[in-house]
């Protein structure tokens, strides 16, 4: 959804910003808005950092914080993380490569996982709301007809991305993905930290009502949506991930017209279910892993924050030590 753009950026695939132009909202915040950024970030556990090496005993994980999109300056970092792959005794991703395609079989066999079912949105909706709805979808070559049988969560986060994104999301290549390709080519074993539906299931399960709502709500500005891409990506590279969480906050509270105790309850409920509770199960399966050697590769979000993977990690007895990245 609109909500956590920049986490829903990080979190989900093929999600990709080249061709975008927009500027880096950073820059412009006011010097109060910098204030809470520099404030969060004193209170949120490791809120840098792309690269990080936890260490019990003869245990030994590299945890790398991904970004699902191919950039000219992964280069030098897979440099880097290159020798780290190659020794690692098993990778974990939130998605292999053979889930991937599990997962496409599935949207295949399974419409309704992204389309209603005997019902359309033109029927759900006012139509005044419909038709804005299907403008917006229209300048993101996507015609109003197929618009119309989405999903209310799935058209809420296809119109988050703008439109200059639209026919770049087929394509791969991300940090995540090239991991991936050293591992198969070392024969180092790959496995998904979670079931491949895991995303979909979570989106599924809010109510259809609180899903139009949020359609009901609008879209961000054409202008928002590339300038909230461009920060996310800079700020990725900046390893500033308590940053980009809290730009993507402010974002929400000026553009959703909705309470401010509404809007920070679902931003919270969407923290919770796309950060916490998958933290929370990611790290029994890193911790139930019978290998010594392992590397995780997951969204940067993940790692950040009290449920965050380096947090967890460090209350189980693990040293950490951030590296170059």
């Amino acid at each position: 959804m609109r909500l956590l753009i920049s986490a829903l950026i990080a979190l989900l695939p093929q999600a990709l910003w080249a061709g975008c132009e927009g500027t880096d909202l950073r820059a412009g915040l006011s010097p109060a808005q910098q204030a809470a950024l520099t404030q969060a970030a004193e209170q949120t556990p490791f809120p840098e950092g792309n690269r990080w090496r936890a260490s019990r005993g003869d245990r030994v994980i590299d945890l790398v914080g991904t970004i699902h999109i191919p950039d000219p300056r992964l280069d030098p970092v897979m440099d880097r993380l290159t020798p780290d792959i190659e020794r690692a005794e098993r990778l974990f991703l939130e998605a292999n490569a053979e889930d991937r395609k599990a997962l496409e079989r599935n949207l295949a066999a399974d419409t309704s996982l992204l389309l209603l079912q005997e019902t359309s949105l033109p029927d759900l909706l006012a139509e005044d709301d419909w038709q804005a709805l299907a403008e917006a979808a229209r300048s993101r070559g996507i015609p109003p007809v197929m618009a119309a049988k989405m999903q209310p969560w799935y058209l809420s986060l296809v119109l988050a991305l703008p439109g200059c994104a639209m026919d770049l999301m087929k394509d791969g290549g991300g940090l995540d993905a090239r991991i991936e390709a050293v591992a198969t080519e070392a024969g180092v074993p790959r496995s998904s930290i979670e079931a491949y539906d895991t995303v979909f299931r979570v989106f599924n399960e809010e109510p259809l009502e609180e899903q139009l709502d949020m359609l009901r709500l609008g879209v961000f500005p054409e202008a928002t949506g590339a300038d909230l891409l461009v920060t996310t990506v800079n700020g990725y590279f900046d390893e500033a991930h308590s940053d980009n969480w809290q730009v993507s906050r402010m974002m929400t509270f000026a553009h959703l017209d909705l309470p401010e105790a509404q809007t920070e309850a679902m931003l919270d409920e969407m923290e919770d279910k796309l950060l916490t509770d998958r933290n929370l199960a990611w790290i029994e399966v890193i911790e139930a892993a019978p290998e010594d050697r392992l590397m995780v590769a997951v969204g940067a979000a993940h790692l950040m924050g009290e449920s965050g993977l380096l947090n967890q990690l460090q209350r189980r007895g693990y040293s950490l030590e951030r590296l170059e990245f």
